[in-house]
């Protein structure tokens, strides 16, 4: 095979913006009901639908054909939208928001009745004939907050609230024998990964519950996941430590399972998320993040000794135990997300849904290197970066790669190595991708994620740019070619960046936020507050939020940049974008700007995923100098030829 010369970002790749916006099957939600597995999948043409599938020894069934569309929106980001036990399946229809029940080969049935209420993170009580649910209750008024409650539903229909008055609820968890309940609540202004609370309490007779205790948790202390061991004793991750960690509650006494530097947990931005789950005598199968990557284990609950189960993945995002076998949702830097079942037996790996079924050869993908790098005030940032990778080309000597370096959305999130075709679209066209964990991030403790804490806007700026200089300077990266980029949280990070640093060159903003103000006006209710945690509460906030939004400071914006909007954007109306490509162009600085009808916050359309890649691509070449043959053109303001 001959290997051609071309400079970096120039190479010819298969990877093409029409095969990223093949995209990827979305798959979430996995579940075991005896031997059964299912899971989640999304149908891309078919609008997004979600659809519930179960594999049943060798066979794999649709269970929910359209028009049905597994999925809620409690919270607005959803998730927990099913349980199954025997042969049943219960769900919500996000059409209707109503809860469906399926028997066996059957129909799926309705059987609440049509209204504001939505449902999620179910728990079956076959004893008593009904669901346990999170239950979010919306008013005639749209602007009014829902409100938000433990219920049960009967198999009949019938709602019955059984606890009330907090904001939020998550994670009822039914004990073995179906005589206590375990659930998890918090109230503004704190988010799920601030400070949660677990209670406990009896079901009475009637089903309803005994007056509830509280076992642990505070304003100070996130609790997530509670699941109940074999033997009736209430396991759960608490990050009281620093660390998510697991502990076991037993007659008033809380005790770590197994305290180490390590996450058993993630933030709760969907229901239904699960991390570990016992197996047949009693232990723990778990997957814990260690520095950004996932292992697998089983932990000794008597010992509190953790054993590493062999598995190609570096990142597991579900995990559900079986018997004799775990079945988890993962990936790696050279797999895509896929589900695999484990035989607990000898580690064998079978996989049973790919979401990318044909993926190129792997000498056009590259491996990122996990790095970690001096930031701003002392502190220590992480990311991994991806050379450019591509087996058909190489670059002229000496020549340094342009770095595209990407602040991801949440902000608390966490860039994973799973292999992903948007970035290698980059890394095999000759361009270095820098992914940041700064700081604020998940998967490095407490402490990290707290660093973001009334510094959006400035630490996750210091740390994307700390990561740039540091490839420069190990000599990765051509410091003239240095470009920032993201979307939604991610272009306020970018547009941040390039009003008040000026490491970068060039920058891409997609759907960027870059008004706090105007995100506050729009927000829901499970995020309403959260910039109080990020920025500070108001109205003290009001100087901070003018200081820290992009938007007032258009006059420090002096770096060519290209701008996606969505005209249908809620979150971040076009106005914003568009005030401030008006302020470069008055000011003659190259902008772009690509408005798209039909989308909102975040692109769906094939065509509109295509259009964006290929006039990004062309908008950093023509900034390079570069003029490329087959490039989609897009109009560049001020661009003097």
């Amino acid at each position: 095979m001959t290997t051609v010369t071309a400079p970096f970002g120039t190479w010819p790749s298969p990877i093409t913006a029409a095969l990223v916006a093949a995209g990827a099957t979305p798959l979430s939600s996995l579940a075991v009901a005896g031997h059964d597995i299912l899971w989640l999948a999304g149908r891309a043409s078919e609008a997004g639908r979600n659809t519930l599938l179960r594999r049943r020894g060798a066979r794999v069934d649709e269970l929910t054909p359209a028009p049905l569309n597994v999925r809620t929106r409690v919270h607005e980001y959803g998730g927990g939208a099913y349980a199954a036990a025997g042969d049943t399946v219960w769900f919500s229809h996000f059409l209707d928001n109503r809860l469906y029940c399926q028997a066996g080969d059957g129909e799926a049935v309705p059987f609440t009745q049509p209204g504001r209420q939505r449902f999620a993170d179910f728990v079956v009580d076959a004893g008593r004939e009904r669901l346990v649910a999170v239950r979010e209750l919306h008013g005639e008024d749209e602007h009014a907050q829902p409100v938000n409650t433990l219920c049960a539903v009967g198999f009949d229909g019938v709602e019955t609230v059984l606890a009330a008055g907090h904001d939020f609820y998550s994670s009822p968890r039914l004990s073995p024998d179906g005589r206590r309940l375990a659930w998890l609540t918090w109230d503004h202004p704190r988010m799920p990964w601030q400070g949660t609370e677990l209670w406990l309490a009896d079901v009475n007779a009637d089903g309803t519950l005994d007056t509830p205790v509280l076992v642990a948790g505070g304003v100070d202390e996130s609790i997530c996941q509670p699941e109940w061991a074999p033997d009736g004793r209430l396991v759960f991750v608490s990050d009281r430590s620093g660390w998510w960690n697991l502990y076991r509650a037993d007659a008033g006494t809380v005790t770590p399972l197994c305290p180490i530097e390590a996450e058993f947990g993630a933030p709760h931005w969907t229901f239904g998320n699960s991390m570990y789950g016992f197996d047949g005598a009693g232990d723990i199968v778990c997957t814990y993040i260690d520095k950004g990557v996932s292992r697998l284990a089983r932990l000794a609950v008597s010992t509190g000794s953790l054993t590493a189960i062999a598995n190609p993945y570096d990142e597991i995002r579900e995990l559900r135990v079986g018997e004799g076998f775990v079945v988890l949702l993962g990936g790696s830097p050279t797999i895509a997300a896929e589900i695999a079942r484990i035989d607990l037996s000898n580690n064998e790996v079978e996989v049973l849904a790919r979401s990318i079924e044909t993926l190129p050869d792997v000498g056009y993908l590259s491996v990122p290197e996990s790095i970690s790098y001096p930031s701003a005030n002392g502190r220590t940032a992480h990311a991994f970066f991806y050379p450019p990778q591509n087996r058909d080309v190489q670059a002229p000597g000496g020549e340094k790669p342009p770095v595209i370096v990407i602040g991801h959305g949440g902000p608390t999130g966490m860039a994973a190595s799973t292999l992903k075709l948007a970035t290698q679209f980059w890394t095999s066209r000759g361009f270095g991708v820098l992914d940041v964990n700064y700081g604020g991030s998940t998967g490095f403790g407490r402490a990290y994620r707290d660093a973001l804490k009334g510094q959006w806007g400035v630490v996750d700026v210091e740390d994307c740019v700390a990561g740039a200089r540091y490839l420069v300077q190990s000599g990765r990266a051509d410091g003239e070619r240095l470009i920032i980029r993201g979307g939604s949280a991610g272009g306020l990070t970018t547009l941040c960046a390039l009003t008040s640093h000026d490491v970068f060159k060039l920058g891409a903003s997609y759907y960027g936020v870059s008004d706090l103000q105007g995100l506050d006006e729009d927000s829901h209710k499970f995020e309403s507050h959260y910039n109080e945690y990020l920025i500070a509460p108001q109205p003290q906030a009001q100087a901070l939020y003018r200081e820290r939004s992009p938007i007032h400071h258009t006059d420090r914006l002096s770096r060519p940049m290209i701008f996606f909007q969505g005209l249908d954007d809620k979150v971040v109306p076009p106005q914003q974008s568009e005030s401030m490509v008006q302020a470069l162009q008055k000011r003659g600085i190259p902008v772009a700007y690509v408005p798209l009808e039909g989308e909102g916050h975040g692109f769906r359309k094939a065509d509109s995923i295509v259009r964006t890649l290929e006039a990004e691509l062309y908008f950093y070449l023509r900034m390079f100098g570069i003029h490329q043959t087959g490039a989609a053109a897009v109009t560049i303001h001020n661009l003097q030829d």
